[in-house]
């Protein structure tokens, strides 16, 4: 298991909305490459979002369901990725002084990644939602900025 925080200087909606747009999730999440479409009820519990992901040449077609949600605090993912298999990621949002805390959770629940969880393992994870983490930041923040300044 990997759990990783970071504290974003944006309202939790506004960490909430970047959440809820799965269009936006190649900006943020390490290893997205391309959305290929989201389902018409997203964002409802069991709703999907269908993309390609991958380092360099190798890639694969899958996708990634809500499993749980509270508006605004707490999403909970299935996300798949075979054939390294498939992870559960939950994403919880707080306020904290000067913005939101968010905190990432990944356990992997299938396949490969759950059959070798070594200590290798779970320290690429952790780097790679380190990394996500920061790329959520930046997307939030920059939205916010151009918010403001639309103003």
């Amino acid at each position: 298991m990997s759990r990783n925080e970071i504290v974003i200087q944006a309202p939790p909606g506004e960490v909430w909305d970047v959440l809820m747009n799965p269009w936006l999730y190649t900006q943020w999440v390490v290893g997205n490459k391309r959305i290929r479409g989201v389902d018409p009820d997203w964002p409802v519990v069991g709703s999907r979002f269908h993309h390609t992901v991958g380092v360099g040449p190798l890639m694969t077609r899958d996708e990634t369901r809500i499993v749980a949600l509270r508006p605004g605090e707490h999403l909970e993912l299935d996300a798949h990725a075979w054939p390294v298999g498939t992870a559960k990621v939950i994403l919880t949002l707080e306020p904290a002084v000067g913005g939101t805390r968010v905190v990432m959770i990944e356990e992997p629940t299938r396949g490969p990644a759950r059959w070798m969880e070594t200590p290798l393992l779970h320290g690429l994870t952790h780097g790679r939602n380190v990394e996500s983490l920061r790329r959520l930041k930046r997307v939030v923040e920059q939205r916010v900025r151009q918010n403001t300044e639309a103003s």
